[in-house]
């Protein structure tokens, strides 16, 4: 086998692919400014509407969105 054969040949198949870096989506920040109490029912059924229009659109809170609630 020839230097140059032999180069090709390592280049080719004898070692292992590269691995390439997962493309991990970044968890976006979605921040919600409710004018109700922490624990104010009526608070909780608007930030529970807004929970549910992100998850119609595959956002969900804690897997690729983060909610923050002030």
């Amino acid at each position: 086998m020839k230097r140059r054969e032999f180069i090709a040949w390592l280049g080719a198949g004898a070692w292992p692919l590269p691995l390439r870096a997962q493309q991990v989506e970044r968890a976006r920040r979605v921040g919600v400014l409710i004018g109700f109490g922490e624990n104010d029912p009526e608070g909780k059924v608007r930030l529970s509407a807004i929970t549910q229009a992100l998850a119609k659109l595959d956002w969900v809170d804690g897997h690729n969105v983060q909610i923050h609630v002030r």
